[in-house]
């Protein structure tokens, strides 16, 4: 399959996707209260199948989902991508015993997941880690520190948690760990946020972990965390393509229908250029996540570099249709309950979450010297 246009069967499977995004989760979104973990929404998620599939599907499918659940219900959309980057450290790199625990619950909605890097001085930043896990006996330690703009924190079942087990600096020394939130030790707080989706800060007051509950080796935390955003980053960008597009529809429709200047306001050069111009980054994006994707799908060496440029390319496109469209519809786009106004607030995270803009750049400038052999001339 070309990385650059879907078949029959998967446009169809995103026409599906949206209308049970509209039909079935959005009236269960709409009934849950903002900065708070919607269960019913994650159980009806789990009913319809879509969290297991993230479990038996490759990046482009997530990517498909994703963008295909945002165009209708970015509620619905962060509910599923919150599981999938809580729980595909376990999925992975989980013994038996943790999948077997954990991963049925997950995929059918009851169990809620979290992913636990970010810490107060160690956002983008994530090999500054500064969370100890100081040892308490053969194979056993403590945790103690804090993490900070945790998704699902304070109210998730379990979290993956990466806190430092040796001396070294950097990316080294870093242990993921399995942690249920019912472990002494751990509490959490709420943040109140422009997102409406559950974000919070976990204090960690000597939390007891064992061998029992590391993710994959001791000291290769780092590798856990990275295999997972290279990933999810690039769903990410299908998150914001899915918003894009659905600003994009909504500003075809008012500027077809609204009066101005004694016609319609499509008829107006600056308008109608305009438009054409949030299309034209809509699809360049979408194009680029989906190449990402089928990368990562294919096993190729360049993933991290793609990942990057397509969580780059895509929030950073988001961020200027969604603020275009708002500027064509006028003081109403800007009312309380209205499409953009919900947009216009969910736009502005994915730009910093798994690594902001900023950082992506970064690891694309990496990534590009890394493979570069040539001698200067």
């Amino acid at each position: 399959m070309s990385a650059f246009s879907l078949d029959p069967a998967q446009t169809a499977w995103c026409a599906e996707l949206r209308a049970l995004a509209a039909d079935r989760l959005s009236p269960v979104a709409e009934k849950g209260e903002p900065g708070h973990v919607n269960r019913p929404l994650v159980a009806e998620l789990g009913r319809l199948g879509l969290l297991d599939r993230l479990f038996t599907s490759g990046a482009l499918d997530l990517c498909l989902m994703r963008e295909s659940l945002a165009y209708a219900c970015t509620e619905a959309e962060t509910a599923l991508a919150l599981q999938g980057l809580g729980a595909h450290p376990v999925h992975v790199y989980g013994t038996a015993a943790q999948r077997e625990r954990w991963l049925p619950g997950v995929s059918e909605g009851t169990t809620v997941a979290a992913f636990a890097l970010s810490e107060p001085g160690a956002g983008s930043d994530a090999a500054a880690l500064a969370l100890r896990a100081e040892p308490d006996g053969p194979s056993r330690w403590r945790l103690t520190g804090e993490k900070c703009w945790i998704s699902n924190a304070p109210e998730a079942d379990f979290y993956t948690v990466f806190a430092r087990t040796g001396p070294d600096a950097g990316s080294r020394g870093v242990t993921a760990f399995l942690v249920p939130a019912d472990r002494p030790g751990l509490t959490g707080a709420p943040l109140d946020m422009l997102s409406p989706h559950p974000i919070g800060t976990l204090a960690f007051d000597g939390v007891p972990v064992t061998a029992d509950d590391v993710l994959g080796e001791p000291g290769r935390g780092f590798r856990v965390a990275m295999s997972t955003l290279n990933l999810f980053r690039p769903s990410v960008g299908a998150f914001a393509v899915g918003m894009a597009q659905a600003a994009l529809d909504a500003t075809l429709g008012h500027t077809a229908q609204r009066d101005a200047f004694g016609g319609k306001l499509k008829d107006l050069q600056i308008v109608a250029h305009q438009v054409a111009e949030m299309a034209l980054r809509t699809e360049a994006a979408r194009l680029m996540v989906y190449a990402a994707a089928a990368a990562y799908d294919a096993g190729e060496p360049d993933v991290p570099k793609r990942a990057a440029m397509a969580k780059l390319l895509a929030t950073e496109t988001a961020q200027y249709v969604v603020d275009a469209a708002v500027q064509l519809h006028g003081a109403r786009a800007l009312r309380r309950g209205h499409l953009l106004e919900h947009l216009y607030r969910e736009v502005r995270a994915p730009r910093i979450y798994e690594g902001a803009s900023e950082v992506q750049r970064a690891v694309i400038a990496k990534e590009l010297y890394a493979t570069t052999t040539e001698e200067p001339r």
